[in-house]
């Protein structure tokens, strides 16, 4: 099987999957226990009013007839599959929910990209130093370190570190200040700015804003790609193939990067790429604990307030996401390992 052909099989299994994570996510929308009309009409009991609300957002038709749920079915699915988002009802009324979408994805990017950096830049090398060195006192402190940091909630973590920040030139008594550490001014609980970033100044304005959120929320990831790589590290390294290279007499160094750490990064591929699904889902507790404006937080206030186009639209784009990141891992197994097919 080619690699285009694998892929477009992956394209079209990926349908049906869209298909019910959708389904599921209208059920628990438009099904579920908050009222619509209610949500965007808050203490006004006015029926005329309530019906003429109702009718805008579709739920009843012109004559003021419910609109049967299949009705709704078909009508909600339709406009996602073209991606016709529609409005929000309840966070910005009247805004389109791409609008709102492209007004936060920034934040949610940039806090996404530096929790990745900074879960691989130290997760990975303290695994692969950990498996290189077995049963010293620094395995023993990478290893310990990475079960402390898998094993702490993300929400507990950025509370704490937010104490800690606030407080650091107390703490120190005057030797550190996170806020203006660097001669760079910031808050530790507001929005990273994002304008201009090609203004060195303003990159390390953005950069000091989101570190101690990116850590939090690469916290977990760092821990599992620390443990699984000095796992995979210690299998690799007492391997046949590399008992015969030290065997034909080849350098330690060309052993380690050529053969070892090639092999060892097998294992951390699911590992590397199940960090989008953490993100998704720790970007909703982390943007609301350090209050950066970004699609996690979006979520979980279209969610609170019952905006359920908002709340179904970002779904969708999360199960997007979710597949293309599936099909990616795939594609990376293949580079990665040469012995894994197509088939």
């Amino acid at each position: 099987m080619s690699r285009w052909s694998y892929f477009l099989r992956r394209l079209v299994l990926a349908i049906p999957v869209l298909l019910f994570s959708m389904s599921i996510a209208f059920l628990i929308i438009r099904v579920g226990p908050t009222d619509p009309v209610s949500a965007i009409v808050g203490t006004q009991n006015d029926p005329q009013y309530r019906l003429a609300v109702a009718k805008s957002i579709g739920i009843r038709d012109a004559q003021g007839n419910l609109i049967p749920l299949w009705q709704q079915y078909i009508d909600f699915m339709t406009n996602l599959l073209t991606f016709d988002l529609g409005q929000s009802w309840v966070i910005s009324r009247g805004t389109s929910v791409q609008e709102l979408i492209a007004s936060r994805a920034p934040a949610t990017v940039w806090l996404g990209f530096w929790s990745v950096l900074v879960a691989i830049l130290v997760g990975i090398p303290l695994g692969f130093y950990a498996g290189l060195n077995p049963n010293t006192l620094s395995d023993y402190t990478a290893s310990f370190g990475g079960i402390v940091w898998r094993a702490m909630p993300n929400f507990w973590i950025g509370i704490i570190l937010i104490a800690v920040l606030v407080q650091s030139n107390q703490l120190t008594n005057g030797l550190f200040d996170w806020t203006t550490w660097l001669g760079i001014e910031v808050n530790v609980i507001t929005a990273p700015p994002l304008n201009d970033l090609s203004n060195p100044e303003n990159l390390l304005v953005a950069i000091k804003q989101i570190l101690p959120a990116a850590l939090v929320l690469g916290s977990a990831s760092m821990g599992n790609e620390m443990r699984i790589g000095r796992t995979a590290i210690l299998e690799t390294i007492n391997s046949n193939y590399v008992e015969t290279a030290r065997a034909k007499g080849l350098p330690e160094r060309i052993i380690v990067w050529k053969h070892v750490f090639r092999n060892a990064l097998i294992p951390l591929v699911p590992i590397i790429t199940a960090e989008a699904f953490i993100l998704l889902g720790g970007a909703v507790i982390v943007e609301s604990v350090f209050g950066i404006n970004g699609m996690g937080k979006l979520f979980f206030d279209a969610a609170l307030q019952g905006d359920l186009p908002l709340a179904g639209s970002l779904i969708f784009i999360f199960v997007l996401f979710t597949l293309a990141v599936n099909i990616l891992q795939d594609f990376l197994y293949t580079i990665i390992d040469p012995r894994i097919g197509y088939e």
